[in-house]
């Protein structure tokens, strides 16, 4: 997606030139280039970085936002030597930054970080509990319980059943504790209908909140210390994707947001939402550790989280506090018109797909 127009520029903290770290453009390998969250990030860092794009999808757009020989495939973020994979492309590309953009990705690239430390790579990504506890639904409410504002979460089963007694009322919300892009969620009117639900431990009942849903994108520093905490309105979204939104100063959605990020020990770029509650008063509904796919509106509002976190990566301070200007933004489908013979034709694959034994 491409975003035709913009709010004017307003005064921005200048951004810090990687290629000023290195004496050269930074080599940077985004994964999940097929997704908005990969586009977005390559996107961003064009004419700031040597561009390397991956995806499982020979036919993922964001492949072909940079040369054939920079297009890279990989198995699946859960196949087992998925990070070999990753660790076997830096090395064979001299890649200095990895930015992983599927969830099914992080914890695996977590898990190497030393692997990658070894081998002069830094990683995107937070610490592996504390994405554990992000991409579970029922250990992010624990470690947020009386921290941050949130609505009330009970576990289904498997020792205890909410009925009719459960704190936040009905209808309420059944989601499943791991999973993305709504899949699996549902309403339930009354306590009878959680007899359809697996009671299992796997969903959890969760208060309503009827009001308006925020984003917040979060940049942190190395040492985890918020830069910057972006709120967005989701005016109209496909797919679980904002396609119109607006950029918002709202102190509020950015202490929670804030909070949010220092209770779990969060670092990178991330996303926050939130909802309001009954009382029209903010609070959260999950956290993804990655990324977001909405990125560009906080790029357009002069918050260049992409080019900002690979400096921080790279060594370069960070500036105490970014501000950012209201604006709104639409987007909308850009095509990237190729010839017939080159779609689906990327560069050598083999090392990147046999490593560790992948087929």
């Amino acid at each position: 997606m491409s975003e035709p127009h913009t709010a004017p520029a307003a005064h921005t903290t200048p951004v810090p030139d990687p290629a000023d770290l290195l004496g050269r453009p930074p080599r940077v390998l985004v994964t999940g280039a097929g997704g908005p969250s990969g586009v977005c990030f390559l996107r961003a860092i064009e004419g700031s970085a040597e561009r390397y794009a991956a995806d499982i999808d020979p036919n993922g757009a964001g492949l072909y936002l940079v040369p054939r020989a920079y297009r890279l495939l990989l198995p699946p973020g859960h196949a087992p030597h998925f990070a070999d994979a990753v660790l076997a492309l830096c090395r064979r590309y001299a890649v200095d930054v990895v930015v992983p953009t599927v969830d099914s990705e992080l914890v695996a690239l977590a898990r190497a970080a030393d692997a990658f430390a070894d081998a002069g790579v830094r990683v995107l990504v937070p610490s592996v509990d504390a994405l554990e506890t992000c991409l579970d639904k029922g250990r992010l409410a624990e470690a947020c319980d009386g921290r941050v504002r949130q609505p009330v979460t009970r576990p289904i089963g498997p020792t205890r059943i909410p009925g009719a007694d459960f704190e936040g009322g009905y209808p309420a919300i059944a989601k499943p504790r791991t999973g993305s892009g709504s899949r699996g969620v549902t309403v339930v009117e009354r306590p009878e209908d959680l007899a359809r639900l697996p009671q299992d431990g796997s969903y959890l009942l969760q208060e309503m909140l009827p009001g308006t849903e925020y984003s917040v994108d979060v940049l942190t520093d190395g040492e985890g210390r918020v830069v910057a905490a972006v709120p967005r309105a989701r005016d109209k979204t496909d797919s679980g994707i904002v396609v119109a939104g607006r950029v918002l100063h709202d102190p509020e959605l950015s202490a929670l947001a804030e909070d949010t990020v220092r209770v779990l020990g969060l670092r990178g770029v991330l996303n926050v939402q939130v909802r309001e509650d009954r009382e029209g008063k903010p609070a959260l509904l999950e956290v993804n550790p990655r990324p977001p796919g909405g990125l560009s509106l906080t790029v357009a509002a002069g918050v260049d989280m992409p080019v900002l976190a690979v400096a921080g990566l790279l060594g370069a301070p960070l500036p105490e506090r970014i501000e950012h200007r209201e604006t709104a933004v639409v987007r909308h489908w850009q095509d990237v018109v190729l010839h017939p013979r080159e779609l689906g034709d990327l560069g050598d694959v083999r090392e990147a797909r046999g490593a560790g034994g992948v087929a």
